[in-house]
């Protein structure tokens, strides 16, 4: 599988800053997506080796209805580029609004904790090969 979405309606687990969720929590999510799609492609045990880019467009705030979509961009021998997106709004309709975009790298891990090979995935259809360059760019702002 190389792309997951998780659906869900925010509630109100930590303090919240000004009556939005906090960053931290919606930080959270990413890595509970982009963690679960890793682990499916890879078919075991991922560690996050890199979460960044995470630039908050709009709050979410308790009882909106929360989209996180993680999919897989491109790998190495050893890791999984991901773009992940969440979208947030009213459970009562109308359409989500883009909250936070950001980029995450997992590395596949063996019994012995040491990073092991992924199957390969390439980009091949236009969709699929814009989001893997607009990942490798935000990777090389980001360093």
């Amino acid at each position: 599988m190389h792309s997951i979405t998780l659906r869900f309606l925010a509630a109100q687990s930590a303090p919240l800053q000004a009556g939005r969720i906090p960053g931290g929590t919606v930080l959270r999510w990413v890595d509970e997506a982009a963690g679960a799609c890793a682990s499916a492609w890879s078919q075991g045990v991922c560690v996050a080796a890199f979460l960044g880019g995470a630039h908050f467009r709009r709050p979410i705030r308790p009882g909106d209805l929360v989209e996180v979509q993680a999919r897989l961009a491109y790998t190495t021998d050893t890791q999984m580029y991901l773009a992940v997106e969440v979208r947030g709004g009213p459970l009562q309709g109308g359409p989500l609004e883009d909250v936070v975009h950001c980029v995450a790298v997992y590395t596949a891990l063996d019994a012995s904790e040491a990073p092991c090979a992924v199957a390969p995935f390439s980009p091949e259809s236009p969709g699929d090969i814009a989001l893997a360059q607009r990942v490798q760019a935000h990777l090389h702002a980001a360093r």
